[in-house]
């Protein structure tokens, strides 16, 4: 998320109580997760495991919960709760906003689009030209819709990202400030469902084409032309390449890269980077052939155990 216009250090470490590090006018354009942090961004860390990353990445401004040496170029916000004092931002340069009404004033709708009845639009929607929105559709606030874009009943854009952290009181929610953004000539299937990213975008490319019952995570990332049938489930920040193949009831883990032209067979569970134009199959996901090479010898097994006895 970029901020409506320049801040500086001090101002930040204002508006969450904290100390800084750097100087009281550097520069502060917005805040990212660590994924798709850029120059200019706040950043937080609040476990040692990650402080190299966090102050190692694009970001600039890092929000940890110990002060440490100051990388050259960046600053420092001191803070006891980074995970709180995020959410602080969030809340005061994205706070909620409440709807007008079932499609909000401040939504933009393109030319020749057909809404059917009961279907909610939210502040500062976009829609382009020549798309359908079945009913019962619901987009919430800020999403971004193409041209030739065909969403079927009961699908949902923009859900909060699903992303706690464990407290001794219970789980405390990362508030969610991002968008969905739905490139053109894309069709995605009843009931499915695209949560927002948690500060920048969780997209679908061009020509993509999603079936009922589509879970898609936070900040995930689908390139174009890929197929995703029916009951598949995709964590948050997921990189999905051009034309993916995904059948039914493939679950795919956070932060893998699903590359160009793979293809993950029913019920595949991937849990690791794939290979370009390969097909997978099974849980944990094989390479296919070599899944089926595999059930092939243990249906031997039995017969090779009966000729040693």
């Amino acid at each position: 998320m970029k901020f409506p216009q320049k801040h500086t250090l001090q101002q930040i470490a204002t508006i969450i109580s904290s100390t800084y590090v750097g100087k009281p006018d550097f520069p502060v354009l917005g805040m990212n997760e660590i994924h798709v942090v850029t120059e200019g961004d706040i950043v937080f860390v609040d476990h040692p495991k990650y402080y190299d990353k966090a102050l190692n990445s694009a970001a600039t401004i890092i929000l940890i919960n110990k002060e440490v040496e100051c990388p050259p170029g960046k600053a420092l916000l001191i803070s006891d709760d980074p995970f709180r004092d995020f959410n602080k931002l969030t809340q005061y340069f994205k706070p909620f906003e409440k709807a007008d009404s079932k499609i909000a004033d401040s939504a933009l709708i393109g030319e020749n689009t057909i809404i059917q009845p009961n279907v909610f639009i939210g502040n500062n929607v976009k829609i382009g030209d020549n798309c359908v929105i079945h009913s019962n559709v619901c987009i919430y606030d800020n999403a971004i819709i193409g041209n030739n874009v065909i969403i079927h009943a009961g699908t949902v854009l923009g859900a909060d990202a699903f992303y706690f952290k464990n407290r001794p009181s219970g789980y405390d929610k990362l508030l969610s400030s991002g968008r969905v953004v739905i490139d053109h000539d894309v069709e995605i299937g009843a009931l499915c469902t695209i949560d927002k990213g948690v500060s920048g975008d969780t997209f679908i490319g061009a020509g993509t084409k999603l079936d009922n019952q589509v879970q898609i995570g936070h900040d995930t990332i689908v390139g174009k032309k890929c197929l995703i049938a029916s009951q598949t489930g995709i964590a948050g920040c997921v990189i999905i390449e051009d034309e993916v193949s995904i059948w039914g009831q493939v679950g795919i883990r956070s932060d893998v890269t699903i590359k160009k032209g793979t293809v993950l067979m029913a019920q595949c569970g991937v849990s690791k980077t794939t290979e370009e134009n390969t097909s997978y199959w099974g849980s944990p996901a094989q390479e296919f052939r070599t899944k089926l090479r595999q059930m092939a010898a243990v249906k031997k097994l039995p017969g090779i155990i009966d000729k040693l006895k």
